[in-house]
């Protein structure tokens, strides 16, 4: 009966809430979600100067790898053999004769990558994020050259963090041989940084796996009339309606030429010409909004903010919290031989960090009565995890004072609002503040703080 009769709450606050999200005006980046490509935040000519005398002697990043190609095949093996029968039925609406060939176009280019696998444009996102690093941070790069300070790269072991990892680094040593020797072999710690599948995860897999409450959430929220129609709607743009009733399974098709739509911008380099693929003809902006909805949905109760009574999401983020401050204690310490530590990791790593720091749009989780929508959730995504996403830490020093800035997706950032910058409107943060506002001075070492809304 419990469940009945939360089952029939949640429900009544749903209907309530999507005349306002269908209202809700966002920008269309947004229906891509966490395959949104990647765009620095802001100009670099921009950034805050540290205060005088301070002079850069640490970084450090959290970087998702970069654009890349499906992970498998799975949608094109359900559409195309949908597309070859309405073909031959003479079902195919004028748009619809254009869907097959691209479609067929687009999944043989991310066969050719690599289903999984880093595309150019990824690539390239990480060559340039490492570039405009050195950039930002000039004297730091030619200390650590001067006086031999190593450079430590990390990830996930996985192929597309693998490479993400030796292409950044190989970005920065190109821009002056003399890092070369500094830059240590890419090494893997899964521990760190694909955690959600380490032992430390455990309880976020049951969790994922066995929780009732995030099951009936994401069904009522994703089973709506809404959906349904956006299907409906984004089939009949490509099959003709006779046609469009006779598929088992409308919305898993819809869903199928969403996915599409939405990564390839990823693959953008390897369309005719570099012009891209055209799937945005499929969809209508109103659709594909829906269908983005529905896949930050899923994001947001299985990696980011979550349920407000609940840290299961992001708890196990703790481990890469750690390691960002120790890092930085470190070089405090005078321990270290590092002058950067580069990290490259997935979605799943980076959502959750945003949600434990409390860094923008990551700072409001979901209640029964509120549950998440665009219209009263800033929870994006595109903007919290799109492909390349990084989190930057630079650290400056001046007679043992140590500040922190944080960039996030290369924007200046504030850390959460319980922590104070060194006056009002700097982004430098004195390090002693921040181990205070995240809990560490209390138990040196030890693992962080919740640090959402703290």
């Amino acid at each position: 009966m419990k469940r009945i009769g939360f089952a029939l709450a949640l429900c009544a606050v749903l209907v309530a809430a999507v005349p306002a999200q269908a209202a809700d005006t966002r920008t269309h980046d947004d229906s891509y979600g966490t395959k949104a490509t990647y765009a620095p935040g802001q100009n670099p000519r921009t950034y805050q100067r540290p205060p005088a005398g301070f002079a850069p002697v640490f970084t450090e990043n959290v970087s998702r790898h970069g654009s890349r190609a499906a992970t498998d095949s799975g949608d094109g093996d359900l559409l195309l053999p949908l597309w070859d029968k309405a073909e031959a039925q003479g079902q195919l609406t004028r748009i619809g004769e254009e869907f097959g060939p691209k479609a067929r176009a687009l999944q043989d280019a991310m066969a050719t990558v690599g289903y999984g696998n880093l595309s150019a444009r990824g690539q390239q996102e990480m060559r340039s994020t490492a570039r405009r690093m050195q950039q930002r941070l000039p004297g730091l790069f030619a200390r650590i050259a001067r006086d031999g300070e190593k450079i430590d790269v990390v990830s996930s072991g996985q192929g597309r963090a693998v490479d993400s990892a030796n292409l950044y680094a190989g970005a920065l040593g190109d821009t002056d041989p003399a890092l070369k020797p500094l830059i240590g072999a890419t090494r893997t710690d899964k521990d760190l940084l694909y955690f959600h599948k380490a032992p430390g995860g455990a309880a976020y897999r049951d969790y994922i796996a066995n929780d009732q409450r995030l099951a009936r959430t994401l069904t009522s929220l994703t089973d709506q009339p809404r959906t349904h129609q956006a299907a409906a709607g984004v089939l009949r743009r490509i099959f003709k309606d006779a046609f469009v009733q006779q598929i088992p399974d409308q919305v898993a098709a819809a869903q199928a030429v969403y996915n599409l739509y939405a990564i390839a911008p990823a693959m953008s380099e390897e369309s005719p010409g570099g012009r891209g693929w055209g799937m945005d003809r499929f969809l209508s902006r109103r659709d594909a909004s829906w269908f983005g909805y529905l896949s930050d949905v899923e994001d947001f109760y299985e990696k980011g903010p979550g349920f407000a009574d609940s840290d299961i999401t992001y708890k196990m983020a703790g481990v890469l919290l750690d390691d960002l401050f120790q890092q930085v204690e470190a070089v405090r310490a005078g321990t270290g031989d590092l002058g950067a530590e580069l990290r490259f990791t997935h979605a799943e790593e980076i959502i959750p960090l945003a949600a434990l720091m409390g860094l923008p749009g990551s700072t409001k989780a979901a209640t029964p009565d509120q549950p998440y929508t665009y219209a009263d959730n800033a929870w994006r995504g595109a903007s919290v995890a799109p492909l390349g996403a990084n989190i930057q830490w630079d650290v400056f020093e001046k007679n043992g004072r140590y500040l922190v800035r944080m960039l996030y997706n290369e924007k200046e950032t504030a850390f959460k609002a319980a922590c104070h910058p060194i006056s009002k409107g700097s982004t430098f943060y004195d390090l002693d503040t921040l181990e205070s506002c995240f809990g560490r001075d209390a138990e040196p070492g030890g693992p962080p703080l919740t640090a959402r809304g703290a």
